[in-house]
Protein backbone atom coordinates (compact mmCIF):
# COMPACT_ATOMS: atom_id res chain seq x y z
CA UNK A 1 0.00 0.00 0.00
CA UNK A 2 1.47 3.52 -0.86
CA UNK A 3 1.53 6.30 1.61
CA UNK A 4 -0.66 8.24 -1.07
CA UNK A 5 -3.43 5.03 -0.43
CA UNK A 6 -2.55 4.54 3.01
CA UNK A 7 -3.56 8.81 3.95
CA UNK A 8 -6.98 8.74 1.51
CA UNK A 9 -8.27 5.57 3.85
CA UNK A 10 -6.75 7.25 7.34
CA UNK A 11 -6.16 10.73 7.05
CA UNK A 12 -10.30 11.89 8.08
CA UNK A 13 -10.24 9.23 11.48
CA UNK A 14 -6.60 10.96 12.44
CA UNK A 15 -8.26 14.46 11.66
CA UNK A 16 -10.95 13.32 14.29
CA UNK A 17 -9.22 11.84 16.64
CA UNK A 18 -6.36 14.78 16.98
CA UNK A 19 -9.56 17.18 16.99
CA UNK A 20 -11.04 15.09 20.15
CA UNK A 21 -7.29 15.75 21.94
CA UNK A 22 -6.24 18.97 21.29
CA UNK A 23 -9.00 22.09 21.13
CA UNK A 24 -7.56 24.07 18.24
CA UNK A 25 -8.08 23.28 14.76
CA UNK A 26 -5.24 25.04 13.42
CA UNK A 27 -2.86 22.88 15.76
CA UNK A 28 -5.12 19.47 14.90
CA UNK A 29 -3.70 20.28 11.63
CA UNK A 30 -0.51 20.79 11.83
CA UNK A 31 -0.17 17.73 13.99
CA UNK A 32 -1.79 15.76 10.84
CA UNK A 33 0.99 17.24 8.76
CA UNK A 34 3.65 15.98 11.64
CA UNK A 35 2.16 12.12 11.42
CA UNK A 36 1.83 12.41 7.52
CA UNK A 37 5.67 13.15 7.56
CA UNK A 38 6.73 10.91 10.50
CA UNK A 39 4.76 8.19 8.24
CA UNK A 40 6.45 8.48 5.08
CA UNK A 41 9.31 8.59 6.94
CA UNK A 42 9.28 5.23 9.10
CA UNK A 43 6.52 3.12 6.53
CA UNK A 44 9.43 1.03 5.86
CA UNK A 45 9.62 0.03 9.62
CA UNK A 46 6.00 -1.27 9.53
CA UNK A 47 6.45 -5.21 9.30
CA UNK A 48 2.58 -6.27 9.42
CA UNK A 49 0.28 -4.15 6.47
CA UNK A 50 -2.57 -5.30 8.78
CA UNK A 51 -1.42 -3.44 11.48
CA UNK A 52 -1.24 0.26 9.70
CA UNK A 53 -4.60 1.67 11.45
CA UNK A 54 -2.93 1.00 15.04
CA UNK A 55 0.94 1.70 13.90
CA UNK A 56 -0.52 5.08 12.28
CA UNK A 57 -2.69 6.34 15.80
CA UNK A 58 0.17 5.34 18.11
CA UNK A 59 2.11 7.98 15.50
CA UNK A 60 -0.74 10.21 16.48
CA UNK A 61 -1.01 9.58 19.92
CA UNK A 62 3.35 10.07 20.28
CA UNK A 63 2.55 13.11 18.27
CA UNK A 64 -0.10 14.36 20.80
CA UNK A 65 2.02 13.54 23.86
CA UNK A 66 4.73 15.28 22.35
CA UNK A 67 2.44 18.55 21.13
CA UNK A 68 1.47 18.94 24.88
CA UNK A 69 5.13 18.28 26.14
CA UNK A 70 6.10 20.91 24.23
CA UNK A 71 3.58 23.53 25.20
CA UNK A 72 4.30 22.31 28.54
CA UNK A 73 0.31 21.76 29.37
CA UNK A 74 0.92 17.94 29.62
CA UNK A 75 -2.33 17.19 31.85
CA UNK A 76 -4.30 14.21 31.78
CA UNK A 77 -7.90 14.81 31.12
CA UNK A 78 -9.64 15.42 33.86
CA UNK A 79 -13.28 14.19 34.30
CA UNK A 80 -14.60 17.90 34.53
CA UNK A 81 -13.31 19.21 31.54
CA UNK A 82 -15.14 16.25 29.76
CA UNK A 83 -18.08 16.73 32.13
CA UNK A 84 -18.20 20.80 31.41
CA UNK A 85 -18.81 19.78 27.63
CA UNK A 86 -21.42 17.60 27.96
CA UNK A 87 -23.38 19.67 30.46
CA UNK A 88 -23.18 21.77 33.74
CA UNK A 89 -26.38 20.19 35.09
CA UNK A 90 -24.09 17.08 35.43
CA UNK A 91 -20.93 18.58 36.71
CA UNK A 92 -23.46 19.81 39.57
CA UNK A 93 -24.92 16.46 40.37
CA UNK A 94 -21.04 14.73 40.44
CA UNK A 95 -20.35 17.36 42.70
CA UNK A 96 -23.03 16.72 44.81
CA UNK A 97 -21.90 12.92 45.05
CA UNK A 98 -18.50 13.43 45.49
CA UNK A 99 -19.50 15.84 48.74
CA UNK A 100 -19.88 13.17 51.14
CA UNK A 101 -16.22 12.13 50.40
CA UNK A 102 -14.94 15.32 50.77
CA UNK A 103 -16.74 16.02 54.21
CA UNK A 104 -15.13 12.48 55.55
CA UNK A 105 -11.76 13.88 54.63
CA UNK A 106 -9.22 15.93 57.03
CA UNK A 107 -10.66 19.96 56.38
CA UNK A 108 -7.05 20.89 54.45
CA UNK A 109 -7.13 17.90 52.06
CA UNK A 110 -10.91 18.61 51.12
CA UNK A 111 -10.41 22.18 50.72
CA UNK A 112 -7.39 21.78 48.30
CA UNK A 113 -9.44 19.03 46.49
CA UNK A 114 -12.44 21.94 46.32
CA UNK A 115 -9.88 24.50 45.15
CA UNK A 116 -8.20 22.73 42.83
CA UNK A 117 -10.42 20.18 41.12
CA UNK A 118 -13.95 21.59 41.68
CA UNK A 119 -13.27 25.33 41.41
CA UNK A 120 -10.62 25.27 39.31
CA UNK A 121 -7.87 27.68 41.13
CA UNK A 122 -4.29 26.07 39.97
CA UNK A 123 -1.81 24.58 42.14
CA UNK A 124 0.58 27.32 41.38
CA UNK A 125 -2.37 29.89 42.92
CA UNK A 126 -2.98 27.67 45.83
CA UNK A 127 0.65 27.45 46.62
CA UNK A 128 1.23 31.13 46.49
CA UNK A 129 -1.77 31.70 48.78
CA UNK A 130 -0.29 29.24 51.07
CA UNK A 131 2.72 31.70 51.30
CA UNK A 132 4.87 27.86 50.13
CA UNK A 133 6.83 27.61 46.97
CA UNK A 134 5.16 26.02 44.16
CA UNK A 135 7.82 23.21 44.41
CA UNK A 136 7.43 22.29 47.75
CA UNK A 137 3.23 22.65 47.48
CA UNK A 138 3.68 20.14 44.38
CA UNK A 139 5.73 17.63 46.74
CA UNK A 140 3.32 17.54 49.43
CA UNK A 141 0.15 17.10 47.20
CA UNK A 142 2.50 14.01 46.04
CA UNK A 143 3.28 12.93 49.21
CA UNK A 144 -0.63 13.13 50.06
CA UNK A 145 -2.02 11.50 47.03
CA UNK A 146 0.37 8.54 47.43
Amino acid sequence: MSIEQIWAEYKNSLHAFLLSKVSNPADAEELLQDILLKTHLQIHQLKDQASIKPWLFQIANHAIIDFYRKHNNYQHTELFDVIEKQDANIRADLIRCIEPFLQAMPEDEAGLIRKIDLEGCSQKQQAEQLGVSYSTFKSRMQKKSG
